[in-house]
């Protein structure tokens, strides 16, 4: 239960950052405003869609429905992937926040295609708006009880549209509110064996080499091992979480043999 005393200044935390959040969404909407695919983009007719849905990304500021909306920014072989995703971005950010509806099954992909439209190397006021907005959206769900995005499905996909994980690990350090340290220890149990058997939690093929994913594992790893313990603590985690990332700060035998190692 939530301490009275700090009880408004959690509900503040959580209202401000969903006033980041829409202002985010806002700015992203102005700056992308009248942005459109190239006028010689090209699609398969055969397995994407029809010439007059491609003709629709190629006009400005009109929403797409959410299958074309999925097809477009799901679609691997854009000639110019940075344009198309600039052309729907504004949507499919709205989109994004509340959880892909019908296609939400499709949220691991996101990071990739984010990461494949080289957003940070677009013009500066363009790729601070796309980082305010997956700042302010990761802000907002790990101060939202049950969020339209898992917290462990949404740091994945900050990670690989950014190229990194420490900037999202630093900002959940930073937040200390009892919502976050929820999200905390739920993310370890969805992860425990993943992490205890030395691999990442989600698959990465385009972003990442064999020898960058090892080292994110082992930022996100480290990271619990000394970040997270006092803090599950101090918020009650079960026994069975604190036991988790005390198990990640031992190595080999050390961890198959400690007592409370869970697997035969």
């Amino acid at each position: 239960m939530t301490d009275p005393e700090h009880a408004a200044p959690a509900m503040s935390a959580a209202a401000g950052a969903r006033v980041r959040l829409d202002r985010a969404l806002a700015h992203l909407a102005a700056t992308f405003r009248g942005m459109t695919a190239r006028a010689d983009e090209r699609q398969c007719d055969c397995h994407w869609g029809s010439p007059e849905e491609l003709a629709l990304l190629k006009l400005p500021g009109t929403d797409l429905d959410p299958d074309l909306l999925y097809r477009t920014w799901s679609a691997p072989d854009w000639s110019d992937h940075g344009a198309v995703l600039r052309r729907v971005l504004p949507q499919f950010a709205r989109e994004l926040t509340g959880g892909l509806g019908a296609h939400a099954w499709a949220i691991d992909r996101v990071g990739t295609q984010l990461h494949r439209g080289a957003w940070q190397q677009w013009p500066a006021p363009q790729s601070a708006a796309v980082r305010e907005f997956l700042d302010a959206w990761w802000t907002h769900t790990l101060l939202t009880p049950d969020p339209a995005v898992p917290v462990h499905e949404l740091l994945p996909l900050c990670a690989e549209a950014s190229g990194a994980i420490g900037p999202w690990l630093a900002v959940w350090e930073d937040l200390r509110h009892p919502v976050a340290d929820q999200h905390l220890a739920d993310t370890v149990d969805a992860w425990e064996r993943d992490l205890l058997c030395d691999a990442l939690p989600w698959s990465t093929w385009f972003v990442w080499s064999d020898e960058e994913t090892e080292a994110v594992r082992v930022e996100l790893t480290d990271w619990l091992a000394g970040r997270a313990p006092a803090r599950l603590r101090a918020h009650g985690a079960p026994e069975e979480v604190l036991h988790t990332v005390r198990l990640l700060g031992l190595h080999d035998a050390d961890r198959w043999n400690d007592p409370h190692w869970p697997y035969p």
